[in-house]
């Protein structure tokens, strides 16, 4: 997937009609800034999952249920929920490389305070202390890493920057829960503050400073309110369904299929190693099948939802179902991200904070709807309703998809709307 070099080329902006300079950066810099934002990512969503893989090391220890450990997992994203929009409106003037440099700062220091936590409320300050800088990240990033370069690779730009938050529940979450097994689980935090103080260092060396309005991709490519809106709904329910089994996993894995312990940090590392295939492949049609590239993982997520709740007692489908469920959603918060940056209705930054409000609702939902019915029913239901869920986003998106292919026979075609002929454009819609 290699990128295009021309990114200090004079970028379309489609809502506008008008030309707007890119940052001028050498390919080189633009695509070692990817590269760090991509690592960025992946310290990010790391920590946001940590408690999943530690669950039951942290619930003991700090003498809480492991319901109550989960909540650190959905009171964290209650917080990005609440708080990317304004933090958005907040720091929309601010220079990229000096509002990512300062959050990457404010990251490693939650993450410290964290590891030194006595208490269940320490930890949860800190965490919460976290969320805010990740609601503030997801906000700003991907039209900041994509801006770099030209509408062309757009989609390509985005898969390989969500790798790292694919790589995640590869190697961040698995080697976590490993280190908390063998060192302590507080160990596992330690290791994300000293992550967080190098990508700060190196965020500030590589990231040009720029006002947010002067990037290529301050805007959308091809906007359309209503099916922004469409895409946030969806975002919402089908995360929700992914993440209502997926944060007690660990409960599902060991009381309905009947792993050891030991097996936990192998089973992860399947399911995120699916992940990174699942962004990979979806990469390949980001650009020329934006809608198919959100069906496909949905229902491919649908149907893995659907069999552990049929076939969870058996281990071998277990994990080809565990690996179904990890192709599924790292694909598709990867189109999201794409498809947000070509129907954002205004500024991509706002949208951007809108579908992390999107993501971070369905994570939240989904993770208190399964700690209340965890203690009850089990972690087996989980898996029913996380089916259940994402395939009604499903039917948000393909109900959307189909009024908007109708449309045309029935509205006159406005050849002036989209300035250029832009071919991503076009293929957007």
């Amino acid at each position: 997937m290699g990128l295009d070099e021309r990114s200090t080329e004079l970028l379309p902006s489609s809502a506008t009609g008008r030309q707007k300079l890119a940052p001028k950066v050498s390919p080189r810099r633009a695509s070692a800034a990817l590269v760090v934002l991509s690592l960025t990512a992946f310290a990010f969503i790391t920590t946001e999952l940590l408690p999943i893989g530690l669950l039951t090391l942290i619930a003991p220890d700090l003498d809480r249920s492991r319901s109550q450990v989960g909540l650190l997992v959905s009171g964290y994203a209650v917080v990005v929920v609440l708080a990317s929009v304004p933090l958005a409106r907040l720091t929309q003037r601010i220079p990229r490389r000096q509002l990512l440099g300062v959050t990457m700062v404010l990251f490693a220091a939650a993450n410290a305070v964290a590891a030194l936590a006595s208490t269940y409320a320490v930890l949860a300050g800190a965490r919460l202390v976290t969320a805010l800088t990740q609601a503030l990240f997801w906000s700003v990033v991907s039209p900041a890493v994509t801006g770099l370069f030209p509408v062309a690779v757009r989609g390509r730009v985005v898969a390989l920057f969500s790798t790292g938050a694919a790589l995640a529940p590869v190697l961040g979450v698995p080697a976590g829960t490993w280190l908390g097994q063998q060192a302590g689980w507080r160990t596992a935090f330690a290791v994300m503050a000293g992550v967080g103080v190098v990508a700060a260092a190196v965020v500030v060396v590589l990231i040009p400073s720029y006002s947010p309005e002067s990037g290529g991709a301050a805007r959308g490519t091809s906007p359309d309110a209503r099916r922004f809106l469409m895409l946030l709904i969806a975002t919402a329910v089908g995360v929700g369904g992914f993440l209502i089994l997926q944060t007690y996993v660990t409960p599902l894995l060991l009381d309905v299929s009947g792993f050891t312990d030991a097996a936990l940090a192998p089973l992860l590392f399947v399911s995120g190693a699916a992940g990174v295939v699942g962004t990979v492949v979806v990469a390949r049609t980001l650009d020329t099948h934006p809608t198919a590239s959100l069906l496909t993982p949905l229902s491919i997520g649908t149907a893995a939802l659907l069999g552990l709740y049929a076939l969870g007692a058996l281990k071998p489908a277990t994990v080809v179902l565990l690996a179904g469920v990890g192709i599924a959603y790292a694909a598709f918060a990867t189109a999201v991200q794409n498809r947000m940056l070509q129907l954002a209705p205004g500024s991509t930054d706002l949208a951007s904070a809108g579908v992390s409000t999107a993501f971070n609702a369905g994570i939240a939902a989904g993770s208190l709807l399964g700690g209340i019915l965890l203690p009850g029913p089990g972690p087996r239901l989980l898996a029913l309703i996380g089916g259940l869920l994402t395939l009604a986003a499903l039917g948000v998106l393909a109900v959307d998809a189909w009024r908007h292919r109708a449309r045309p026979a029935s509205v006159p075609a406005v050849p002036a709307a989209h300035p250029g002929g832009d071919e991503t454009t076009a293929a957007a819609r």
